[in-house]
């Protein structure tokens, strides 16, 4: 059972309310209970430690026209600063944003951030991410992922993403080489898409999606009403695994610093090998990729189906709808297998 919004609020510090940062001592009874059952895999090192002082430092700023058509501008590191669309606040949280206060005529594009990491990573990283807040609203789509080039070829993997006001999380796969999952794998999340082969005119991959576990925690307001949560990856020759942590429930050994994924449970999501599927050939060199794109080929698609009011291109003249369009991490942490 997780906390509910109220007590949350009463527990968290006045500049954290926006995106409702900071973890306490929650769950410390369950925490002390999960430590004498521990069990201990490989262990890891910390490489890369993407924090308040050094997150932006880390990224390059993908300044292109969208791949996916949103209706968006994607904004250099300068201008990106400078138009207030990324910054840590007072307490160290990292925020990354849409432009919330310029008033547009139905089809222009509105400003918003496009990151890669500067620094690749391959199979023995375990990746994860603290977040306390996710971007939501009428012609959102946001994506926190991973990818490698030339894309399909090396594969990507969005660990947070879906549309408008979605209240789960999709976790998809996509492969170049032919890839198809097994139905086998033991998850939390639901597989509804075996073929994770994808290209420019077949790019639904195979996802997961969180509709069926952990309430609406894994998106959106939810997700955000909540405190956010914790995505943790690994990554091996034989499998990528994803697991999802709420707010309150999130391992002590990642709070300590020393993750051990073998005692986490039941991941939400398994992109496992098998005699149809090779994982080592099909991800390779992966960049670390947040962005949030307005409209496009999946939101403004859905938009209509979503319950949103008018057209994707109305919501996206009024910045009033973008005043939640913002992730919020506390870090992210990049790990080696020893």
């Amino acid at each position: 059972m997780h906390l509910s919004a109220a007590l949350l609020l009463s527990v968290l510090p006045l500049g954290a309310l926006a995106g409702l940062p900071h973890q306490g001592s929650l769950r410390r009874r369950h925490f002390e209970h999960a430590r004498s059952v521990t069990r201990r895999g490989p262990t890891y090192k910390l490489v890369d430690d993407y924090n308040k002082d050094t997150f932006f430092d880390m990224f390059d700023f993908f300044t292109e026209s969208d791949p996916t058509h949103g209706r968006v501008t994607f904004l250099g590191k300068d201008d990106a600063k400078k138009a207030n669309l990324t910054y840590v606040q007072d307490d160290g949280t990292i925020v990354m944003a849409v432009d919330d206060y310029t008033t547009l005529s139905p089809g222009q594009n509105r400003n918003s951030i496009h990151i890669n990491s500067k620094k690749k990573y391959d199979a023995g990283s375990l990746i994860i991410a603290d977040m306390w807040s996710m971007p939501h609203g009428c012609s959102t789509w946001p994506a926190y992922w991973t990818v490698g080039s030339p894309w399909p070829d090396h594969g990507e993997v969005d660990i947070l993403e879906n549309v408008n006001e979605a209240t789960f999380n999709q976790i998809t796969a996509h492969t170049g080489d032919s890839c198809e999952l097994q139905n086998s794998v033991k998850t939390t999340g639901r597989l509804v898409g075996t073929k994770c082969t994808s290209s420019a005119d077949s790019n639904s991959g195979c996802p997961f999606v969180t509709d069926q576990v952990q309430g609406n925690l894994t998106y959106g307001r939810g997700f955000n009403m909540n405190g956010g949560g914790v995505f943790a990856h690994t990554w091996t020759n034989d499998a990528i695994t994803v697991w999802f942590f709420p707010r309150g429930q999130v391992p002590q050994d990642i709070t300590d610093g020393n993750p051990n994924p073998d005692n986490w449970g039941t991941p939400a999501a398994l992109f496992q090998s098998s005699d149809t599927c090779n994982i080592e050939q099909s991800f390779q060199q992966h960049q670390i990729v947040f962005d949030i794109t307005l409209c496009g080929d999946w939101a403004g698609a859905a938009y209509a189906s979503s319950g949103c009011p008018g057209t994707c291109d109305q919501a996206v003249a009024d910045p009033n709808n973008f005043k939640f369009a913002k992730f919020k991490l506390a870090g992210l942490k990049v790990y080696q297998q020893q």
